[in-house]
């Protein structure tokens, strides 16, 4: 599999202690590695200090590529800016190359020329922190229709307009992407792909929650065989990082071997 660099996300095996974590992703012979903000009991949340979670990461031979994530990042507030000075502060103690930064997902901000004056006024306020720090922001729009950024090209659009092309990226999730309908991909503003399958065949796309993200495999409604070769092909040469959100992913009582088989799947196929 020459052609993907392939990434673990935290949420791959979310009850697994950070060590353990990376251990995984070092068995996979992964080595890029997403930790998360959002895991109770676990790194960050847990109060580790991020001088641990770089030594481990590079005891492991992995480097981190984020930290997952910044929610409501474009609501921009006193509460905001203090939550994201803590992220960047960590990231840059714990070695992590990027901070992923979520939207409101609540239905609220979703009015034409209300979503891109927030999300002006969000990467406004991040860039000279992000820059200072020397992290780059990961924008993750979501394809749920109560998203307040949806759309990858008014991320983009914003992110040119404000001449930070070097300090903001575009996540493209295989997922979401599937959910908003967007042709358009933006290779070359994109630093990371997320990717997950869903299997289940009821499911309406409009009805389709994180609940329902599992590891890809030859049931995969998204395509993300071919999200992934279209990105390749674009000259998109980043990380593909695992990210299921199922139950019964996170259940599974030999996370190596079914990841295993999702790698195996998506490099017969890409």
């Amino acid at each position: 599999m020459t052609s993907i660099r392939l990434a673990l996300n935290h949420m791959a095996a979310p009850s697994l202690p950070i060590d353990d974590f990376f251990a995984l992703a070092q068995s996979l012979g992964i080595d890029a590695v997403e930790i998360r903000n959002d895991l109770s009991g676990n790194a960050i949340l847990d109060g580790t200090r991020p001088e641990a979670i770089r030594e481990a990461a590079a005891r492991h031979g992995l480097t981190i590529i984020s930290i997952n994530a910044l929610q409501r990042f474009n609501e921009w507030n006193e509460t905001r800016a203090g939550q994201a000075q803590e992220l960047i502060d960590y990231a840059a103690a714990c070695g992590a190359r990027a901070l992923v930064l979520v939207p409101k997902n609540d239905g609220t901000g979703c009015a034409d020329g209300e979503r891109q004056a927030d999300l002006r006024q969000a990467l406004a306020a991040l860039k000279p922190m992000l820059d200072k720090a020397g992290i780059t922001g990961l924008v993750e729009p979501l394809g749920f229709e109560i998203c307040s950024l949806r759309s990858k090209g008014e991320a983009a659009a914003v992110i040119k307009e404000l001449g930070a092309e070097t300090t903001f990226k575009l996540v493209h999730d295989t997922f979401h992407h599937h959910l908003a309908g967007e042709a358009a991909t933006f290779p070359e503003l994109s630093g990371l792909v997320h990717i997950s399958g869903v299997s289940d065949p009821a499911v309406s796309v409009a009805d389709m929650r994180d609940s329902h993200r599992v590891l890809v495999g030859d049931d995969d409604r998204l395509d993300n065989a071919g999200q992934i070769k279209a990105l390749l092909q674009a000259g998109y040469a980043g990380p593909f990082s695992f990210e299921p959100f199922a139950a019964e992913v996170h259940a599974v009582k030999d996370p190596a071997g079914a990841l295993r088989a999702s790698m195996e799947y998506l490099s017969a196929r890409v």
